[in-house]
């Protein structure tokens, strides 16, 4: 399965693609405690469908209500969820939580499709991107992100920054007990995950949400299948496994 933010994108291109306009909604900042981090995304369009996640539910129910009611019809603005007492009681966000949310209207025209295919790349793994959204006209401008280690998200004015790049991805080198509850973990926490095991005995083997390569996790990972925010666990004790894809990793 794709990591949910590349779901995001992917589905937003395709609705672009079809004509559609559509919401993507960015997480810029929480207090308090939230489920999803900075960065993470959301979108939908005019029928409410929608893919991503922004709280686990409570937000998400408050801003399609909103666009059912012809709200949230800027190109760019940004909206708090949870900043007054009966607010946070009415979405039961936990722990007094706040929520900012960037929150772009987007029309399906060519400029937003290649816009899309760029952040699509950059989730991929092919480099990183920094989206410059100007909240006053709705403006936008991507550059190349080399500021390693820096803040995802950055509100300054009326400018929003936004740092994309790869999707965190988990590669399992080899299948075992303790594989599938790494599996699972990596998957809670929003990885993609990706298994590689060519052993006979293990090709009837099938992971809920797990992409399943049928060929040598070192051949995976020589063939391209890591990017910078990639990481490989080896847990077979097979050297054939283990060994290969480790040396072909690093």
């Amino acid at each position: 399965m794709r990591h949910l933010d590349v779901q995001v994108i992917d589905q937003a291109l395709q609705w672009a693609r079809a004509g559609q306009a559509q919401w993507l909604c960015t997480v810029l900042s929480t207090y308090g405690s939230a489920p999803r981090a900075p960065g993470a995304m959301l979108v939908t369009n005019g029928t409410g469908e929608h893919v991503g996640s922004l709280s686990g539910g409570c937000v998400e129910e408050e801003f399609l209500e909103s666009l059912a009611r012809g709200e949230l019809r800027e190109p760019a603005q940004i909206v708090s969820y949870g900043d007054s007492v009966e607010q946070r009681h009415r979405l039961r966000l936990p722990c007094g939580g706040v929520l900012i949310v960037l929150v772009e209207h987007r029309a399906a025209s060519l400029e937003w499709i290649a816009h899309l295919e760029s952040l699509q790349a950059a989730l991929l793994g092919q480099r990183r991107l920094l989206r410059h959204i100007e909240l006053s006209s709705g403006a936008l401008r991507l550059d190349p992100d080399t500021g390693h280690g820096s803040e995802r998200v950055q509100v300054v004015d009326e400018r929003v920054r936004i740092s994309v790049g790869p999707a965190l991805r988990l590669i399992l080198a080899g299948l075992s007990p303790v594989a599938e509850v790494c599996a699972s973990f990596a998957r809670a926490i929003g990885c993609e995950v990706i298994a590689c095991d060519p052993r006979e005995e293990m090709l009837h083997v099938q992971l809920e949400g797990v992409e399943m390569q049928r060929v040598l996790p070192s051949m995976f990972i020589a063939a391209g299948g890591c990017h910078a925010a990639t990481a490989v666990v080896a847990l077979t004790h097979d050297p054939r496994i283990d060994d290969l894809a480790l040396m072909e990793a690093v």
